[in-house]
């Protein structure tokens, strides 16, 4: 059974930093593509972070801050994020897809990140 648990989320200053952990179990540790997403009151869900086979992708508003990045011993993966704004302030959640044709997407419960002003 695929199972994804977030950590690290909470309270920080602007300007500060965090670093989210995905932990995962089962086939939940997909090369072909895991992510990070967010999600504020009031907004839609939107991709931060992905890492796949290929490479990495960001989205424009935590380019040069935000990094994603995985540890294959551990089955974990992370988002390291610097120079945080109150802007960034939303539940995070972690991200795998498995399998093609037809592909599978699992998500964590969510990691509160709240960035003060």
């Amino acid at each position: 059974q695929v199972q994804l648990v977030e950590s690290g989320g909470g309270l920080v200053q602007a300007g500060g930093s965090l670093r989210l952990s995905c932990a995962a179990s089962g086939s939940g540790f997909s090369i072909n593509f895991m992510g990070w997403f967010r999600q504020a009151p009031g907004k839609r869900r939107e991709l931060v972070a992905a890492i796949t086979s290929g490479g990495t992708n960001y989205a424009d508003s935590v380019k040069g801050r935000f990094t994603i990045s995985r540890d294959n011993a551990k089955n974990t993966l992370y988002l390291q994020m610097y120079s945080l704004k109150p802007e960034d302030t939303a539940v995070y959640y972690c991200n795998t897809r498995i399998g093609s044709r037809p592909s599978l997407d699992y998500w964590g419960r969510g990691t509160q990140v709240t960035v003060s002003s």
